[in-house]
């Protein structure tokens, strides 16, 4: 316990904080990828030990001491409860949809939301992308977006309408939401490890979106000689965006698209692209499809704490709304 609040009370926020990590052992690290508590806490002593030319058992206490300040530790059931009671949530514009997610988006969470072209899937990331920025009593938190866009998708000029139809000022919105496209899978991995650096320097970014997650995957690596391989990366992927999640307490948003199943007799013919590798990464899988009109209609997939259901929501000039009854 004393090791532990010295710890604490020490209060480390970068690799720097660490004990017996002098200026060549830290830009060694720097160097070999090693530049976040996240990265140093998930190492193994025998990469850590490699990368920074140190003792096996300094690694180990490096390696301990990030775990710490992390607080990646055994924690009670009452603990894990007191946690998600602290749990911020961004709501998506329709009292239906929020209602379907218990309430909206949520943080140190990641959200799927899949569907075929047309279902709705980036205008859902628009919303987000301004609703992040609303005041907390109004279902915002007063935060940044991070818009990762890999087919093209992402349209300021809808920006502008949503941010109108929310009484915000455009170019203010706007400004408060960071936009890259990423060009190949190689490059969105690259995109999202720089981004521990970027919400280190600013914490305002509570809203990571990466419209879509797959489509990189799927292109670079077809066939089924490749599928091992592409699921690997996707893996990887994936799990980098839930630790940002988890240790920044930030929403991430992510949307995939669907495939036919031919050999479907029942049921739904289509399902969604990255195979058993999605199916088991997020927190919250969101099914979306089209209805008349302007409808859309959303169904709970997976979600280990939300009850099974759908909604309805409409996309309209403004957003994301509830259907006028």
């Amino acid at each position: 316990m004393g090791e532990k609040s010295e710890t604490r009370e020490k209060k480390i926020k970068s690799v720097s904080d660490l004990s017996g990590i002098g200026p060549t052992t830290l830009s060694k690290l720097i160097e070999q990828g090693y530049s976040s508590l996240e990265s140093i806490a998930i190492a193994t002593p025998q990469d850590l030990s490699a990368a920074a030319g140190i003792p096996i058992t300094v690694a180990q206490k490096i390696i301990k001491e990030a775990r710490e300040a992390l607080d990646i530790r055994f924690k009670t059931a009452l603990e894990l409860k007191q946690e998600r009671q602290n749990i911020k949530k961004i709501t998506v514009g329709s009292q239906s949809l929020d209602g379907l997610l218990g309430g909206g988006i949520e943080t140190r969470t990641m959200t799927e939301f899949f569907g075929e072209y047309g279902s709705g899937k980036t205008q859902i990331c628009l919303q987000l992308s301004v609703n992040v920025q609303l005041p907390n009593d109004k279902g915002g938190l007063e935060g940044k977006a991070v818009y990762i866009d890999t087919e093209g998708t992402f349209r300021w000029e809808r920006i502008e309408a949503i941010a109108r139809g929310s009484g915000l000022d455009t170019d203010t919105v706007m400004n408060n939401i960071m936009y890259i496209r990423a060009v190949n899978s190689d490059h969105q991995i690259a995109i999202v490890d720089e981004l521990q650096d970027m919400i280190v320097k600013d914490p305002s970014i509570k809203l990571v979106i990466v419209d879509s997650a797959t489509s990189h995957f799927r292109a670079e690596y077809a066939g089924r000689e490749n599928l091992a391989v592409r699921q690997q990366k996707l893996n990887r992927h994936l799990h980098q965006l839930i630790r940002l999640s988890e240790i920044y307490d930030l929403a991430v948003v992510i949307t995939n698209q669907v495939m036919a199943r031919p050999d479907m007799f029942y049921g739904d013919p289509t399902q969604a692209v990255g195979g058993h590798t999605l199916y088991h990464a997020p927190g919250v899988r969101i099914q979306l499809k089209k209805s008349r009109g302007n409808k859309r209609i959303a169904r709970v997939v997976d979600a280990p704490h939300l009850p099974e259901g759908e909604a309805v929501f409409v996309i309209t000039e403004e957003g994301i709304r509830d259907v006028e009854e």
